[in-house]
């Protein structure tokens, strides 16, 4: 099986380790940083891009650099983890992590500085299965509940934290340190986990691991960012950008024959093809595309065309995390009696209206005050995604269906980032106003369009 949650790789005791609070605590932080390291960066971009003389293509790839690696080899350091054990995986990533986040601080030019992201990202896609494999296998029945609570209000801070982060360090210390930060971080988990986990005593996995599989969906992926980013140049109706699109559906369509083919595949198709899980994943990239497009879009207007610094643009960030943590929260309470349809098409149409705020109206108060209201609804659209994608399947099936579902919210950054990078082309690195709120409305319509769909998708839950 390739679950990142339920797998045949448990490599915690049986019986009741009393460091597992400790180790909790260790692996959510670890998560917190991996979170984290998505929208940090979006506060310090600009300040690269004058630094290092980078193009909106290389500002756009920091970003969607880190979340396609992450994301396209997700499935596969779950399986990793299956093989070779969660804990040794977990020891890897943080090696990794922590040698890649220097390699991007000290980086004196765009491909240094996206070799660094790379990796970052391929640590990421160790690190986070294990790690959360390790929580579910550390803990057992309600204390299991209790954990992975707490891991999922780490993990979910973490994108509200890093506005505020990315602000103080880049206008503190400087961009590099929004990197050089998880180097000491990484050195302390790595040592505490190491001393703290338990060594394996149940039997792992066996089967060979598909890297051929990863390989064509991160390919495909990243062919598919490629054209994306060029149509902000070339258009979006040409030659290159049609060959990009269709070089890419190649390539995923060679992927889903590789699952069909491979003995122990990457991904459950048969799962994914269900209406829920489907509907699910679709929403979860959906919501993450617009939250990167506030992110994204709302820094370089803040900073490049407003003249703010990193410090006030973080805090003007503020209320859009307060805002996404608040519709989370109503969802989360409202969704048992309201249902996950009602409350996802309520949260897409909530999206759509901030969105159009910015997109009609110039200003700062309009920015901040549309955006906190689309951040609202993009919130409970997380909810809704994993609700619908994870409410429905049966237990064994959880830890596939959550994978699928992590893979399609980093691959839903990387598109939304290459996407909108390419509508406000004009607009990044200065000069007219009109790429932003052409960017904002065409998130409207995403989101409007994502509404219609989940209402005729997202059935209610039979009686």
């Amino acid at each position: 099986m390739n679950e990142t949650t339920s797998r045949g790789a448990i490599d915690a005791p049986q019986t009741k380790d009393p460091r597992r609070w400790r180790i909790l605590w260790m692996l959510g932080v670890a998560q917190l940083m991996l979170i984290l390291d998505v929208t940090v960066v979006a506060i310090a971009l600009p300040h690269m891009g004058d630094d290092l003389g980078l193009s909106r293509e290389a500002l756009t790839w920091v970003v969607s650099g880190y979340t396609l690696a992450f994301g396209g080899l997700l499935l596969l350091g779950g399986r990793l983890a299956d093989v070779h054990g969660s804990r040794r995986i977990v020891q890897v990533g943080l090696t990794l992590f922590g040698a890649s986040s220097l390699a991007a601080g000290l980086a004196t030019s765009g491909p240094l500085l996206l070799g660094g992201r790379v990796g970052q990202g391929l640590a990421a896609a160790l690190l986070s299965p294990a790690a959360l494999s390790l929580v579910v296998t550390t803990f057992e029945g309600e204390e299991r509940n209790r954990a992975l609570g707490i891991w999922s209000a780490l993990g979910g801070g973490g994108a509200a934290l890093g506005v505020l982060v990315g602000g103080l360090l880049t206008a503190g210390p400087g961009w590099p340190w929004v990197f050089f930060v998880n180097v000491p971080i990484a050195v302390v988990l790595l040592v505490g986990l190491r001393v703290s986990l338990p060594t394996a005593t149940r039997q792992r996995s066996r089967g060979a691991v598909d890297v051929l599989g990863a390989v064509l969906v991160t390919s495909a992926t990243a062919v598919l960012i490629v054209g994306l980013i060029r149509a902000g140049e070339t258009g979006w109706l040409t030659t290159t950008t049609a060959l990009s699109v269709a070089v890419a559906a190649a390539l995923y369509a060679g992927f889903v024959w590789r699952q069909r083919m491979a003995t122990v595949p990457l991904m459950d198709l048969h799962l994914l093809i269900r209406r829920p899980v489907a509907t699910g994943a679709v929403l979860i990239a959906v919501a993450t595309a617009l939250m990167i497009t506030v992110f994204f879009l709302g820094s370089f207007y803040l900073q490049q065309h407003q003249g703010f610094g990193a410090l006030t643009t973080g805090l003007l960030f503020l209320p859009v995390a307060v805002a996404t943590m608040a519709g989370a929260n109503l969802t989360g309470r409202l969704l048992g009696t309201a249902g996950a349809r009602t409350m996802g098409v309520v949260g897409l149409v909530v999206a759509a209206l901030g969105m159009l705020v910015p997109s009609m109206v110039e200003g700062v108060p309009a920015l901040v005050v549309g955006i906190s209201v689309a951040a609202a609804g993009t919130g409970a659209v997380f909810v809704v995604a994993s609700a619908t994608a994870l409410g429905q399947v049966a237990p064994e099936e959880a830890g596939v269906a959550a994978g699928i579902v992590s893979t399609f919210h980093e691959f839903g950054a990387s598109i939304g980032a290459a996407v909108m990078s390419s509508i406000a082309a004009a607009s990044l690195l200065g000069g007219e106003l009109d790429g932003f709120a052409r960017g904002f409305g065409a998130a409207a319509a995403v989101a409007l369009g994502a509404a219609a769909l989940t209402a005729v998708l997202a059935r209610p839950r039979p009686a």
